[in-house]
C-alpha cells in the first residue's frame, strides 16, 4: 500500500470515528417505531429482554460511566468500527475468491 493510499485510509478514518462521536450524541431517547406501536396496541408488557441485553454496549452503553454523552460516544465508535471491520472482512473474502483473474486487464474488442 503506497503513502498517499494510506494517508487517504487514516484521514478517512479519523473523519469517520468524528462523526460517530458527534452523531451518536443525536440518538433519540425516544422509543422506536416497534416499542411506540407496542405501547399504544397495548402489549408492551410481553416484550422480553433479548440475549445481549446485559452486554456492554446495550442501550448505548448506558451503564459504562455515569456520563451519558461519553457512554453514546464510545457505543458510536465501537459500532463504526467493527462496521468498518466487517466490510473490510467482506471485501478481502470477495478480492480473494473473485481474484482470479486480473481486475485491471481490460477486455478484447
Amino acid at each position: 500500500m503506497d503513502r498517499r493510499t494510506r494517508t487517504f485510509l487514516v484521514v478517512g478514518l479519523i473523519v469517520v470515528i468524528v462523526f460517530a462521536v458527534g452523531v451518536s450524541q443525536f440518538a433519540s431517547d425516544d422509543p422506536d417505531g416497534l416499542e411506540y406501536v407496542a405501547e399504544q396496541e397495548g402489549f408492551l408488557d410481553t416484550a422480553e429482554e433479548h440475549a445481549l441485553s446485559g452486554s456492554p454496549l446495550a442501550d448505548y452503553g448506558e451503564d459504562l460511566t455515569d456520563n451519558p454523552g461519553l457512554n453514546t460516544a464510545v457505543a458510536g465508535v465501537v459500532g463504526t468500527v467493527l462496521t468498518l471491520m466487517v466490510g473490510y472482512g467482506i471485501f478481502w473474502v470477495a478480492r480473494r475468491v473473485g481474484g482470479r483473474g486480473d481486475a485491471r486487464s481490460t477486455p478484447e474488442t
